[in-house]
């Protein structure tokens, strides 16, 4: 059995932009997906135990981070949740509880990518 999950909006102490890819039309029939900000939530980050990531490797994901959110929180699978330190995490699925004290978020971190000078 595994500990209560603080839930107190005080632990959640890291504030997280969520961006949602959104389609638009690019003008010649088709379609561009384009990350857009659509929220700023507070979390509590930690790490799976060797057990979910075990779990989550035996089902082809790379699960590197739990993010626990509050239930009011909009976030869904797809999602990219962003720090200001430029740490971003892919939401790879998510788990409300039966009684919904808290949203649970799987994520794998991904590495910012260099961006080249002049582009």
């Amino acid at each position: 059995m595994t500990a209560p999950i603080p839930l107190g909006a005080y632990e959640r102490r890291r504030e997280l932009a969520v961006w949602r890819a959104t389609l638009t039309d690019d003008g010649a029939g088709g379609q561009t997906a384009t990350l857009v900000q659509v929220a700023t939530v507070h979390a509590l980050v930690s790490q799976p135990t060797a057990a979910e990531q075990m779990v989550a490797d035996q089902s082809g994901a790379t699960l590197t981070h739990i993010i626990h959110l509050g239930p009011e929180d909009d976030v869904r699978r797809g999602d990219e949740l962003a720090d200001d330190g430029g740490e971003v995490f892919r939401v790879i699925s998510t788990v409300m509880p039966s009684e919904a004290v808290y949203l649970r978020a799987n994520c794998e971190r991904r590495q910012a990518e260099p961006v080249e000078a002049g582009s």
